[in-house]
């Protein structure tokens, strides 16, 4: 933290020979590589925050809406209005296969 972009020139975490790491050492400064350090040791993600919800009944969903009547111009029309009280998030769920981290500083596929 604490590190801009324009302070470091040339960056590849698995090489050992770079030019800033080495001014990096001799000023006191930490580098990117040690910034962006994965602290579990593995790139990849187990789980995730789930964008779903619960309603009262049980349903589990990304949205809740509801039917309302309204009267307009001597008609009955339907309306569905969107129900944002009373639902609670699911949470944390796991990912059924693991997937690659979004900070991961690696180039997989270059076309």
């Amino acid at each position: 933290m604490g590190v801009s972009g324009s302070k470091t020139k040339s960056y590849w975490p698995f090489s050992g020979s770079g030019g800033s790491d080495e001014a990096a050492k001799e000023s006191g400064e930490h580098t990117l590589a040690r910034v962006r350090s994965f602290p579990g040791g593995t790139p990849f993600v187990f789980t995730r925050r789930s964008s779903m919800y619960f309603d009262e009944d049980g349903d589990l969903a990304h949205e809740f809406y509801e039917e309302t009547v309204v009267m307009k111009n001597g008609r009955k029309r339907a309306k569905l209005k969107r129900i944002h009280k009373n639902l609670i998030p699911q949470g944390i769920i796991k990912l059924d296969h693991p997937c690659l981290h979004v900070d991961f500083p690696v180039v997989i596929c270059e076309v």
